[in-house]
């Protein structure tokens, strides 16, 4: 094993955070005062375009509505409690202890992403994060993000890791499918989801894969995520559906 690979919202602090909820809501009040979209159309659209499309941001794009996407960032991210997201030490030795390369991978933009893992306090266990403006540097009319193929095969170039000695842990399962697709193995934290390797949440990472603290050079991805079953984890809420763009 040589890279894990991380989401970033709801996985590497829990959706009971409030975040994703309060994300989820400025995105409707942005389409509705920024966008001129109904009230009442609203919430429906944004579900089905984060269905259709990955986030309702690329939706909305797709639709052909034009925005400044800063300014969209900054309406739907701004606002946020990050209050309520507070250091981790725990995590942070964790995070430190494990013995491979750790990314992040996010459909946020960088400076929510930074503003998370600082509150946390875990912003230096990472070598990098792949965010929306390294996606979308020059986009325009249309944005690349998971669970896309694309999104995935252009976050892996950029990372330049190899897939086969890779794990990526997501708390949304399409993303995990979207991984699979890409030739990487994926995990899903936060819920159990038959069929899938899940976690309760990263905290339990090394009661779950105790593997990778092993001291060999080398232990495959193939090795490691059969030692996770529905029947280990815990019990966890059902997945809730969020149209953060994260």
């Amino acid at each position: 094993m040589e890279c894990l690979i991380f989401d970033l919202d709801d996985t590497l602090y829990p959706l009971s955070s409030g975040i994703s909820a309060a994300c989820s809501k400025n995105i409707i009040d942005f389409m509705v005062q920024r966008l001129g979209i109904p009230a009442h159309e609203a919430l429906q659209l944004s579900l089905t375009l984060y269905k259709n499309h990955g986030t309702t941001m690329a939706g909305l794009v797709a639709l052909g509505y034009a925005f400044n996407f800063d300014e969209y960032h900054q309406f739907v991210h701004g606002p946020l409690p990050y209050h309520a997201l507070h250091h981790e030490p725990v995590l942070r030795d964790l995070l430190l202890s494990l013995p491979h390369r750790k990314l992040v991978f996010t459909n946020a933009d960088r400076a929510h992403a930074c503003q998370v893992l600082s509150r946390l306090g875990i912003e230096d266990c990472f070598e990098t994060v792949i965010c929306f403006e390294t996606l979308n540097s020059n986009a325009t009319t249309r944005i690349v993000c998971k669970p896309s193929l694309e999104a995935f095969e252009h976050a892996i170039r950029i990372m330049g890791v190899d897939v086969s000695k890779s794990l990526f842990f997501d708390d949304s399962r399409r993303n995990i499918e979207g991984a699979k697709l890409a030739g990487l193995r994926g995990v899903v934290v936060g819920s159990s989801v038959p069929g899938v390797a899940c976690i309760e949440s990263v905290h339990a990472l090394k009661e779950a894969l105790p593997v990778l603290w092993q001291e060999e050079d080398e232990v495959d991805a193939a090795d490691v995520t059969p030692q996770i079953s529905e029947s280990d984890t815990l019990p966890v809420p059902a997945e809730t559906v969020s149209v953060a763009a994260s």
